[in-house]
């Protein structure tokens, strides 16, 4: 009986030591933080139970950068379900033009699907083109002529390329590429940048895909072996031109900068038209976009299909989306769950739709009919700034997708510490199962870490850390965060 009574109290009493030794390893790094650090919330509860287990402003509002993706996925997850597919077709229309009829897809490239770990270093993998796919498929059934235009039509979703609060700066990079019901490469071209065989030469280049839509100013040259490549991208505006600037070394190897398209479903018809070209098909008319302003009823595309493609499953779209970080797939998603659940592609419909499940999973005693949730939203991705959550939401959403049935899958679709996805070269996975599995975030001002710690000892936390407004460099700020996140696992 006595030792019944003591195995009782040493499982009662372990718990509870293990908590507080965690509080004072994490008080511990809080209080060695820098000023230049600027300001951090932290919260840590049993992923099982949601019980609090560590909290430092955890009810403040913080910019999450990209662990907005975290509610973007949710949201996918429970309003699309695990096998949504998107389907993109092609059609003749009655006026003779060949139609390709977008669809929201964000897998319209070349990237491989389910995601594959170090990929850069697998030359075996086949990498499908979707648009040669069905330019293949067009001219198996015998279309060899066509007397109308190529018209890339993105209408399933209203033309408004860039959430409110992204920045001039951001759409003039890839990770700020437009949003289009019609995307083709991410809405990227590739501009790949190799040496000369001479210093002073100019170097050569060639782009993904090779087909007349932007303009490049090509003024690289190849610089003494040895120097550090140095490459600027300018864009000219109210033009599709680039100039390009800078020095590569002799003997480097190619360089690769990717360049947004002002027009994707332009880019998409431009990108068809050559496809079919190359088989010789005849083409009387020229590729052309068709766009629906914001505001007025959709419409869809009559004409006969002659060739579609469907996309991987959402759980293979999520995944890509949350390991490498890809703003264009949360951003598509959070328009498409709006266009399903309250029939328009916007992201004012997608972000409804959020505002209504995460009431529907809030657990707070304070929550009422009139009291506003503890998360602003602007966009699916968290690139836009006035975005805001608190450390409070992030682990209350992470605490009940762990809850759910899709607990595995849901824990499979963010990166592995020290494994792959953005976490491929930090927190370095513990023997015995233990690790880190979270979603990273990085913008100007703000750093984020929130995810699971799969402990040894107590089970699985789940956690998140946001500092925003610091002064130090955001490499300094990301290693603190992680030593935060390694404590959970010691």
């Amino acid at each position: 009986m006595r030792r019944w009574i003591a195995l009782f109290a040493l499982a009662f009493f372990c718990p509870v030591v293990r908590a507080a030794d965690l509080t004072e390893r994490m008080a511990a790094l809080v209080e060695r933080k820098s000023p230049a650090f600027g300001n951090a919330g932290i919260h840590v509860v049993d992923a099982s139970t949601g019980e609090s287990i560590y909290a430092l402003n955890e009810h403040e509002f913080f910019l999450p950068a990209s662990n907005a993706k975290l509610f973007t996925s949710a949201l996918a997850l429970e309003k699309l379900g695990a096998d949504y597919r998107f389907t993109t077709k092609v059609l003749v229309a009655p006026s003779g033009d060949l139609v390709l009829v977008g669809s929201g897809d964000p897998s319209m490239s070349g990237r491989v699907y389910p995601y594959i770990r170090d990929l850069r270093d697998k030359k075996d993998v086949p990498r499908a083109d979707p648009i040669d796919e069905l330019a293949a498929q067009i001219v198996k059934r015998g279309i060899l002529r066509i007397d109308g235009d190529i018209v890339g039509d993105d209408s399933l979703f209203p033309w408004v390329p860039y959430p409110q609060t992204w920045s001039v700066d951001d759409t003039s990079k890839e990770y700020g590429a437009p949003v289009s019901a019609l995307s083709v490469d991410d809405n990227v071209v590739a501009f790949l940048i190799t040496p000369a065989a001479r210093a002073g030469d100019h170097a050569s280049f060639s782009l993904s895909r090779q087909v007349e839509f932007l303009t490049i100013d090509h003024r690289v040259i190849t610089g003494p072996r040895g120097s550090s490549p140095s490459i600027q991208l300018r864009h000219v505006p109210g033009s599709r031109q680039w100039i390009v600037t800078g020095s590569i070394p002799l003997g480097h190897a190619t360089v690769v900068e990717e360049l947004p398209v002002d027009d994707p479903a332009a880019f998409a018809a431009v990108a068809l038209y050559d496809a079919l070209v190359r088989r010789g098909v005849a083409i009387r008319g020229r590729p052309v976009a068709h766009h629906r302003p914001q505001g007025t009823s959709y419409v869809a595309p009559a004409g006969s299909e002659v060739a579609s493609r469907q996309s991987p499953p959402l759980t293979e779209l999520l995944r890509m989306m949350e390991k490498i970080s890809q703003n264009l797939h949360a951003e598509l998603l959070l328009r498409e769950v709006g266009r399903v659940r309250r029939q328009e592609g916007s992201t004012e419909a997608g972000l409804a739709e959020l505002e209504a499940f995460l009431k529907s999973i809030d657990v707070s005693a304070e929550q009422s009919a009139v009291k506003q949730l503890d998360v602003r939203m602007d966009d699916g991705s968290g690139l836009g700034r006035n975005t805001l959550v608190t450390p409070r939401w992030i682990t209350q959403l992470l605490a009940h997708e762990y809850a759910s049935q899709n607990r595995d899958l849901w824990v499979s679709l963010l990166p592995a510490g020290g494994e792959d996805g953005t976490l491929e070269h930090r927190l370095c996975c513990v023997s015995d199962g233990g690790g880190i599995h979270a979603k990273t975030g990085s913008l100007s001002r703000a750093v984020a870490l929130s995810g699971y710690a799969l402990t040894k000892t107590s089970g699985t936390l789940a956690f998140s850390i946001l500092v925003n407004d610091f002064a130090a460099p955001n490499a300094e700020v990301r290693a603190w965060v992680d030593k935060i996140a390694a404590a959970l696992l010691e």
